[in-house]
């Protein structure tokens, strides 16, 4: 009874040291990565309150963006190698570092709310949490039936990379828990056994970890229907093209005219990206977005890029997972996102998104 008892007290103590760990660099963002708030005096021409957002949430949205280029990272080495070759440390280093820089940075500009903050680092302490259960599975047992596999993968091994293209690919527009894992599970293990070694295996490792994603995504899924859906659409204020000009654009929706200006409605996440460089190829300029007049975007940029262009200001860099190259976290004024837009597309340096609080 004493032995079960010793081994039951090493087991909580166990637990609790791994969650200690898992909250230091929530502790660390907390106390030691606060900026200090800059005067505000700007007046926003989009007046409507429920399309008015706070400018902070630009900076702070970028960690979520961050899970996302993961996945889509690890679907890029899995087009020619296994998952024991992606950087999972690497990935979560990323995370971490480019949190505290942003919220710094949201400091300056308001500064984020608490539940912003708070949904950082529990998405924060939920990516660090699986990319070391992955890493010490997929470096350790996997990369053994890896091996043993031998270079030629199996069906499983196919399978698992196709969905994790279309997973990286979904996350873009929608939200990670309404990802369907129990079909890609059953899918999974309704591939054919040609290397029976390896297939039980990524049926085992791969199914059992879609599974209990599936589960964790039905809880999350009932906490966000509780506390209500984010608002999915945006207003933008546009300068330099027609109202007809711009209604006849794909997803958006002409709302107010001025003789200075247009108000459009659209989506947001990726589709709005994709309408922002639209606009800029059509000859038009962004004046405000959703009441705010500075934004963060991100480039992707060589090693040894060149400098940025003017109105861009270098926020922080880290690594891409699993591509070549490094992303750039650039703070810049909306007057001139458009100007920067046009001048990405020339390139060395090229856009990767604009995040829209």
């Amino acid at each position: 009874m004493r032995r079960l008892l010793r081994i039951v007290v090493r087991l909580v103590a166990a637990l609790l040291l791994i969650v200690v760990l898992l909250l230091v660099p929530v502790g660390y963002i907390e106390l030691f990565c606060q900026g200090e708030e800059n005067q505000q005096d700007y007046q926003p021409q989009i007046t409507d309150l429920e399309f008015q957002r706070a400018e902070a949430n630009s900076f702070l949205t970028y960690p979520e963006w961050h899970i996302v280029y993961a996945y889509q990272g690890l679907a890029e080495v899995l087009k020619t190698g296994d998952e024991y070759r992606f950087g999972y440390l690497s990935s979560i280093g990323g995370f971490w570092s480019s949190a505290c820089a942003l919220n710094r940075k949201a400091g300056e500009h308001g500064a984020g709310d608490f539940n912003t903050r708070a949904t950082i680092h529990v998405i924060g302490v939920s990516f660090t949490f699986e990319m070391l259960m992955k890493a010490l599975y997929e470096e350790t047992l996997g990369r053994l039936f890896a091996i043993l596999r031998g270079g030629e993968k199996s069906p499983q091994d196919h399978y698992a990379a196709m969905m994790a293209e279309d997973y990286g690919n979904f996350l873009e527009q929608t939200p990670w828990y309404k990802y369907d894992f129990r079909k890609s599970s059953a899918e999974l293990w309704a591939q054919p056994l040609a290397m029976p070694v390896r297939g039980w295996e990524r049926r085992l490792a791969l199914g059992g970890e879609w599974k209990a994603k599936a589960a964790y995504a039905g809880v999350i899924a009932n906490a966000v229907a509780a506390a209500g859906q984010a608002q999915l659409r945006i207003r933008t204020v546009v300068t330099g093209m027609l109202p007809s000009e711009l209604a006849a654009m794909n997803d958006v929706d002409v709302i107010d005219t001025t003789p200075q200006h247009v108000i459009i409605e659209t989506p947001r996440y990726r589709v709005y990206t994709r309408i922002l460089q639209a606009i800029a190829r059509a000859g038009g300029n962004v004046a405000e977005i959703a009441g705010n007049n500075d934004i963060m975007i991100t480039a992707i940029a060589s090693a040894n890029a060149p400098e940025l262009p003017e109105g861009a200001t270098l926020i922080t860099s880290v690594g891409r997972d699993g591509f070549p190259g490094n992303r750039l976290l650039i703070e810049t004024r909306v007057a001139v996102l458009a100007d920067l837009l046009r001048a990405f597309e020339q390139g060395p340096v090229r856009l990767e998104h604009v995040y829209d609080y």
